[in-house]
C-alpha cells in the first residue's frame, strides 16, 4: 500500500467487521459495496429508497485502534433533509449514500439497512434464516434514445441494470415489453425493475417495471390444505408478514378426505376441472383479500410459493389426480416447479412467478417437504419426529443421518368433522376441557375468551358467540380426561354405570353419550356432548397416525424419538401431554414435545423469502426414503394396537413419570350406536 493510501481515512463497518482505507470524499455506501458489506439499496444511492441508513460511531474504539466522530463525515445534505421531511430519518442516523468519508469512522449498518437480512423463522426456534428472495427491485436510470446511437429502450434498459447494477443475461416477458415505453417516458427514463433470479438454468428474468421509484415488493406463501387454505401475504424487503388469511378448502363440497374427492373425478368426468377452478378462484379471493388487508395492490405481488398434499397438489396445478387414487400412488410430477403465476390463474402482477415445493411421494406432498424445510430433521443430531396432522397426516422421522417419511389417513376427525357436536377451531368452540374425577362435572375454556366456565363472568364474555361446539383440541381433551375420570376404559368403551353417579352420562340407544354444556331452556344454544361414536372416529383417527409413526420407528429399530414437532393448526393448539395421554405419539420426555405452528406455511415462507432454500427442499426430498404404508404387512397389527388408550402394548414410562393412568378396567357394552354385540374387553 502506498504513503498515500495509508494516509486516507480508515472506515470500518460494525457489526461484519470489514474495514479499508478510502480517499476523502468517498460515498459511505461507495466504500460498503467495495468491501462487500451487506447494506441495502433499491435506489441504487440516489437518496429516494432510504434503506441504506447508518449509524456514524462516536468516541474512540480501542477493538478497531479508531477514533470515530460525526465530524468525520460531512453534514447532513439537503437530500437527507428533503427524505426526512418526507418519510422521517430517525435521530443520528445518516444515509450512507449521503454521507461522505473525512475522516477515520466506524460505521455501524443497523438490522434494518442490511440485504439479506437475518429473518426469525418463529418465536419457538432460534434458527434464522437470510432474506435472500429470488425476486428484487432495482431502480434505474435509462438512456434516452438517441438519433446517433440507434438501440431499443430494452437493450438500453437491459444495459442500465448491468452497468447501475451488475446484472446480465436478462430475459423478459411479452407483458413487460408490451408497457415498457409507456413507463420509461412516464417516469422520464427513471423506473423501478422486479429482476427473478431463476433457480435452474441460471440467467435473470426482468419481471416488472413501474415509472420512477416503486418499493413495494410483496409474496404470497400458501399452504392448501384439504379442509383449510392459509395464505401469508409477506413483505419480500423486509421479510414481515403484511397479512394473513384463511378460508375453508371449497373443494370439501366434493368430498371431505382426499379420496373421496379422487372418487368424486373417476364418478364424474370433469370433475377435475370443477375442482381445480374452485381452489384457483378461493386462492385468488384470498389474495385479493390480504392485499386490501395489507393496503397494497395485487400487482405489487411479485411471488407465489405453494405447498399441499399431493392430491392438493395436483388439483391447484390442473392435473388430474385419479392416479393417486389406487397402486401405486403415481405423482404425474412431484418434482419443484417454477412457471408463472399466470398460468395457474392468479390475477397479480402479470410478471408473478410461481414457485412449488416438490412432493416426497404419492401420499406424501409438499406441504411434508415444507415441514421439513421449517422443522430440519436433516440437520438433527437426535432422532426427530415431525407429524402434520390433518386429514391426512405426513410423518417425517429421522435425523442427519438418515430420514424416513409416509402418511397415515387420519381422516378430518382431528379438525371437527366426524365428530356430531365437532367445529372448526372458531370463536364459540370448546377448545379446553377438564372433568373432575370425583363428581364427573366438566370445566371448559372457549375460543374468544380466557375465562374457564366455572369463572365468573363467564356467561357474559361469550354472549356474542355462545357455545357453539368443539374442536378438535377440544376432543382431544374431553376424550382424554373421559378416560382420566374412568368415564371410558382404555379401549374407548364408555361404562353406563357412571350414570348412576352423574345425570351428565345419558343413556343413548344401546350406547352412552357424556354431556358437556346443557343450554337453558330459553337458549337457543345446541346441546354440546361426547357420544360412543364421537371416542370411535378418534381412536380410528390417531391409531392410524400411530401406526404410521410406529412403522417408521421399526425401520429405524427405535422405541421412541428423541424430539417430537407437532404441525398444523391442529398440532398448534393441542396441549401435548393430552395427546400423549391418547396415544396420539409415541412415548418421548414431553419436554421435548413441541407444536411446530402451521410448519408447512412456515417452509413455504422460507422457500420465498430464501432462494437458497429452495434447492436445500430439493436436495432434501431426494434423500428422504418414502414408507407406503398400504404395502407394509404390520401397519395393520399397529393399527389395532393403538386403538387403546394410550395402546395396548406400549409402556409409555416418560407419561407416566408426569401422569397417572387409570388401571385397566372391563367394560361388557355395545361398543356403537345401534350395534347389539357385546364385547369383554380388557
Amino acid at each position: 500500500m502506498s504513503m498515500a493510501s495509508e494516509q486516507n481515512p480508515l472506515i470500518v463497518f460494525t457489526p461484519s467487521g470489514k474495514r479499508g482505507r478510502f480517499p476523502a470524499g468517498t460515498p459511505v455506501l461507495q466504500a460498503a459495496r467495495s468491501l462487500g458489506v451487506d447494506i441495502d439499496s433499491v435506489c441504487g444511492g440516489r437518496a429516494i429508497c432510504g434503506r441504506c441508513q447508518i449509524n456514524i460511531g462516536e468516541g474512540e474504539f480501542a477493538k478497531h485502534g479508531i477514533t470515530s466522530s460525526a465530524t468525520h463525515v460531512n453534514g447532513v445534505t439537503q437530500v437527507e433533509e428533503r427524505y426526512d421531511r418526507i418519510r422521517g430519518l430517525p435521530a443520528g442516523r445518516r444515509l450512507s449514500c449521503q454521507t461522505k468519508i473525512e475522516g477515520d469512522l466506524v460505521v455501524d449498518v443497523p438490522p434494518e439497512s442490511q440485504v439479506h437480512k437475518q429473518v426469525v423463522r418463529k418465536e419457538a426456534d432460534t434458527r434464522v434464516i437470510a432474506l435472500d428472495p429470488a425476486t428484487t427491485l432495482y431502480y434505474i436510470e435509462v438512456e434516452e434514445p438517441d438519433m446517433h446511437k440507434p438501440s431499443s429502450d430494452l437493450e438500453r434498459v437491459y444495459i442500465a441494470l448491468k452497468e447501475q447494477w451488475g446484472i446480465d443475461h436478462l430475459s423478459t416477458d411479452l407483458n413487460v415489453l408490451a408497457d415498457l415505453q409507456k413507463v420509461l417516458r412516464k417516469g422520464e427514463w427513471k423506473i423501478t425493475c422486479a429482476v427473478f433470479s431463476r433457480n435452474a438454468g441460471g440467467g435473470n428474468k426482468l419481471a416488472a417495471i413501474w415509472p420512477g421509484f416503486h418499493d413495494k415488493l410483496f409474496g404470497l406463501a400458501v399452504d392448501v390444505g384439504s379442509t383449510t387454505v392459509a395464505m401469508h401475504l409477506t413483505n419480500l424487503s423486509t421479510g414481515e408478514v403484511a397479512a394473513s388469511g384463511g378460508l375453508m378448502n371449497p373443494q370439501i363440497r366434493f368430498g371431505e378426505d382426499l379420496m373421496s374427492r379422487v372418487s368424486y373425478v373417476m364418478m364424474n368426468p370433469g370433475g377435475e376441472a370443477e375442482m381445480t377452478g374452485a381452489i384457483r378462484e378461493a386462492l385468488q379471493q384470498l389474495a385479493e383479500s390480504v392485499a386490501t388487508q395489507a393496503g397494497i395492490s395485487v400487482t405489487d405481488i411479485l411471488e407465489v410459493v405453494l405447498v399441499g398434499n399431493p392430491v392438493m397438489h395436483h388439483l391447484f396445478l390442473g392435473i388430474d389426480p385419479v392416479e393417486l387414487g389406487g397402486a401405486p400412488f403415481a405423482l404425474a410430477d412431484g418434482m419443484a416447479l417454477t412457471f408463472p403465476a399466470r398460468e395457474m390463474g392468479f390475477k397479480l402482477n402479470a410478471g408473478a412467478s410461481a414457485y412449488i415445493l416438490p412432493c416426497i411421494a404419492g401420499h406424501v406432498g409438499a406441504d411434508a417437504a415444507a415441514v421439513a424445510l421449517s422443522e430440519a430433521p436433516h440437520e438433527s443430531d437426535e432422532i426427530m419426529l415431525c407429524v402434520d396432522v390433518g386429514t391426512n397426516a405426513e410423518i417425517i422421522l429421522g435425523s442427519k443421518q438418515r430420514l424416513l417419511a409416509c402418511s397415515s389417513p387420519t381422516g378430518p376427525a382431528f379438525e371437527g368433522a366426524q365428530i356430531s357436536c365437532g367445529q372448526r377451531a372458531a370463536p364459540g368452540a370448546i377448545e379446553r376441557i377438564r372433568i373432575n374425577p370425583e363428581t364427573l362435572e366438566p370445566r371448559y375454556k372457549v375460543i374468544g375468551s380466557d375465562k374457564w366456565s366455572d369463572e365468573d363472568g363467564f356467561e357474559d364474555e361469550i354472549k356474542a358467540t355462545g357455545v357453539t361446539g368443539i374442536c378438535g383440541s377440544g376432543i382431544i381433551e374431553a376424550i382424554a380426561e373421559m378416560y382420566l375420570a374412568g368415564i371410558i376404559n382404555q379401549d374407548g368403551l364408555m361404562d353406563g354405570t357412571f350414570a348412576a353417579r352423574s345425570p351428565r352420562i345419558e343413556q343413548y340407544k344401546r350406547t352412552f353419550n357424556y354431556i358437556i354444556r346443557q343450554p337453558a331452556d330459553e337458549s337457543n344454544q345446541p346441546l354440546i356432548r361426547v357420544t360412543q361414536n364421537d371416542v370411535r372416529a378418534i381412536q380410528m383417527a390417531k391409531a392410524a397416525l400411530y401406526a404410521g409413526v410406529r412403522l417408521l420407528m421399526d425401520k429405524l429399530e427405535i422405541n421412541e424419538p428423541r424430539k417430537i414437532r407437532l404441525a398444523g393448526a391442529f398440532g398448534s393448539h393441542i396441549d401435548m401431554k393430552y395427546a400423549m395421554i391418547l396415544g396420539l405419539i409415541p412415548d418421548c420426555d414431553l419436554a421435548r414435545v413441541q407444536s411446530a405452528g402451521n410448519a408447512a406455511g412456515t417452509g413455504a415462507r422460507i422457500a420465498l423469502l430464501n432462494k437458497a432454500a429452495r434447492d436445500e427442499v430439493e436436495h432434501v426430498v431426494r434423500r428422504i426414503e418414502k414408507i407406503e404404508t398400504a404395502v407394509e404387512p404390520m401397519f395393520q397389527q399397529h393399527f389395532v394396537e393403538a386403538m387403546a388408550i394410550p395402546h395396548k402394548t406400549a409402556n409409555f414410562v416418560n407419561l407416566k413419570k408426569v401422569q397417572e393412568l387409570p388401571p385397566i378396567k372391563t367394560i361388557a357394552a355395545a361398543d356403537d350406536e345401534g350395534g347389539s354385540r357385546r364385547r369383554r374387553r380388557g
